[in-house]
């Protein structure tokens, strides 16, 4: 089992340079451990492909309908105290935007507070260096 966050989640969705090797890591453990809120990231950058012009309207809604198939797959890690306490320290220790502090605490809880147990898949350089200083071992594409 991998911890997955929605950087790495959204390239098995629509087509990016990274899909062909996202995909083969799944295929080698399709059991997938992600943060609740990982949906409300995956609408938030196909919205924002959307007002881009890279992908239409028609698309997004497709793609949204693929995502919640997938979410219905996965392990999530749900809102806590634990978590929200975690992603407070996180902020304080790291460069990170609130929901990758969120992304991070849902790891480290799942975890059990011990990141060489799990491994994660992330593409998102802020939140690999700063799961990498926690201690996890992260696999990008």
């Amino acid at each position: 089992m991998r911890f997955w966050d929605a950087s790495a989640i959204i390239p098995l969705l629509v087509a990016e340079p990274t899909r062909d090797r996202l995909i083969t890591l799944l295929d080698e453990d399709s059991e997938v451990l992600a943060w609740w809120g990982t949906p409300v990231e995956i609408a938030s950058a196909l919205a924002r492909r959307e007002r881009e012009g890279l992908l239409s309207a028609d698309e997004v809604g497709a793609t949204l309908v693929a995502a919640h198939e997938l979410a219905e797959s996965w392990h999530e890690i749900v809102p806590s105290d634990a978590v929200r306490r975690t992603a407070e320290r996180l902020l304080r220790l790291h460069t990170l935007r609130a929901a990758d502090s969120l992304q991070l605490a849902a790891a480290l809880v799942a975890a059990d507070h011990d990141p060489v147990t799990l491994p994660m898949v992330c593409l998102d350089g802020r939140l690999t260096q700063a799961a990498q200083r926690e201690g996890f071992t992260v696999i990008g594409a």
